[in-house]
């Protein structure tokens, strides 16, 4: 187990029990199981996506299912929800009764619900019209019964001890208040079976431990939870018992208290994944990037730092502290109210993104997906769009097999694993994706690249490629920005680690200098 991973997974028992929860890592009494697979299979033409899965979910259990991108987990819950069908010769048990297969309409009824990361909520319609929508939907010939629908919405969320105002429009809400927007809708739709897809991934740590909070109060009124995450240390925290996918087949399903990082992360890619401090050396480097008493209103004061060639520097906070802000200000998006910003020795005038551009900065946003990448283009599209005047011939004209070429020696170069560069990058795993985007600024040959979250719901496998990413590019000259809320990912790959906290910079630590213990203490007091 990494140094200082018990510190951080202590950090999020301790501000559950902040918060008057209790993590019950105990195993439940033993009880028939609320869900149970037996022999479940799917292929997809000539690909295995599950072989042979026997699994179950107790009622009251918290059970996380973890597994690299691509090692079925996401076939398996919809095999459970009724959107695919195994294959012949499995059985789903839902309270003791079999069946061949489930349709959606009859996966909900038997009482599964799903939260999708996208939560596919109606963001024009209100808290309350959002809760208790399904009742109405089983009843079409009728009128929408108003005070029947903000009864429901208001006893579900009184159930859970939450406060949201009723006639919110639920598009306004921020993400966590949208989550359990989507949390009550599950309970007012008579849920036995709650299934969380990645339900961390956009969270400050104050919301994950609030979400946690709800958990737990959901598991103390007996409903069966599947908690899918990658983010290892909340699994250790709170659940039960966890399964591991590997390949479409079940690698483990043990009780959290028998496993660890190192075993966790063992059985999901088949291979021993150390953590090893980057070795220092960047003390003759070259200043490439100097922030001198920068400053926007409302958002960040008085940071000063300097960034060197070669140099990996690490921006720790938590969401909230301004360290977007700062990346967003630093790339040209918005502009500074206060100091200056300097690139190889001169003052530089943000006006635009395409001044930064311009001198040799890059930006890869934390959400990948809606600023990032065009999903329904292909790699080639997505590689090439900042590069199109470089590609263009005399006429203007990009040539296909210019920007063919360009994808092609990224995607080896990254080993982004896709059929071909014309493939929609919908189509690719979050590892990959990341690549992509990667892939459109590396294009730009930048001298100063800025990362914001850059593994933010990637499995551990292509964290670890990322991470050689970043540190292949350090070695070749490019200063680089790495912006963060996990402790473990700046105190491995990172020179220096400066800590920001309400908009300023409050710290710098060398690693190995101090403690990862240290460090999380800090970030999470």
């Amino acid at each position: 187990m990494p140094p200082g991973w018990n510190a951080v997974s202590a950090f999020v028992v301790q501000l559950c029990l902040a918060n008057q929860t209790k993590l019950m890592t105990e195993p439940v009494p033993p009880t028939a199981p609320f869900l149970k697979l037996e022999n479940i299979g799917k292929r997809f033409g000539g690909t295995v996506a599950l072989d042979g899965v026997d699994w179950s979910v107790n009622p009251g259990e918290v059970h996380c299912l973890v597994g690299e991108n691509g090692s079925g987990k996401s076939t398996l819950i919809k095999i459970v929800s009724g959107v695919h069908r195994p294959d012949a010769g499995g059985r789903i048990v839902i309270g003791g009764t079999a069946f061949d297969h489930l349709s959606p309409h009859h996966a909900k009824k038997l009482g599964i619900q799903v939260i999708y990361q996208d939560l596919s909520l109606f963001p024009n319609l209100s808290v309350w019209e959002n809760i208790a929508i399904d009742q109405e939907l089983g009843a079409p010939f009728l009128a929408v019964r108003r005070k029947t629908m903000r009864a429901t919405a208001k006893e579900v969320l009184a159930n859970l001890d939450a406060r949201l105002p009723l006639d919110a429009i639920v598009g306004q809400l921020s993400v966590a208040e949208r989550q359990l927007v989507a949390i009550c809708r599950g309970l007012a739709a008579k849920a036995k079976l709650l299934i969380m897809d990645e339900p961390t991934s956009s969270l400050t740590h104050h919301e994950v431990v609030r979400l946690l909070g709800i958990v737990h109060r959901l598991k103390s009124m007996g409903l069966a939870i599947v908690f899918v995450s990658h983010r290892l240390e909340e699994v250790m925290a709170l659940a039960e018992r966890v399964t591991v996918l590997r390949d479409g087949r079940k690698a483990a399903t043990l009780p959290a208290k028998q496993v660890d990082y190192h075993r966790l992360a063992e059985l999901m890619t088949g291979s021993r994944i150390d953590h090893v401090l980057k070795a220092p050396g960047l003390e003759t480097r070259e200043s490439v990037l100097e922030v001198r008493g920068g400053g926007r209103n409302g958002e960040f004061a008085d940071v000063s730092f300097a960034l060197h060639a070669g140099e990996v520097l690490g921006i720790i906070g938590l969401m909230g502290s301004g360290r977007t802000e700062l990346a967003l200000a630093l790339f040209g998006m918005t502009k500074l109210d206060h100091g200056e910003v300097w690139v190889d020795g001169k003052p530089l005038k943000l006006h635009s993104n395409q001044d930064a551009i311009r001198s040799g900065i890059a930006y890869v946003s934390e959400d990948r997906l809606l600023l990032g990448l065009n999903l329904r283009q292909s790699i080639a599209d997505n590689a090439s769009i900042t590069t199109l005047d470089r590609l263009a011939n005399s006429f203007g004209l990009v040539p296909p097999q210019r920007r063919s070429k360009l994808a092609f020696e990224w995607v080896k170069r990254l080993g982004i694993k896709a059929s071909n560069t014309a493939a929609a990058v919908q189509t690719l795993s979050g590892g990959n994706q990341q690549r992509v985007v990667l892939a459109k600024w590396l294009a730009t040959n930048p001298k100063i690249l800025i990362l914001d979250t850059p593994t933010a719901g990637v499995d551990i496998r292509n964290k670890q490629g990322i991470y050689g990413i970043i540190h292949k590019l350090a070695k070749e000259g490019v200063a680089i920005v790495v912006i963060s809320d996990e402790i473990p990912e700046v105190y491995f790959n990172t020179d220096r680690i400066l800590h920001m906290r309400e908009g300023r910079l409050v710290k710098e630590y060398l690693p190995g200098a101090t403690s990862e213990k240290l460090l999380a203490e800090a970030v999470f007091a």
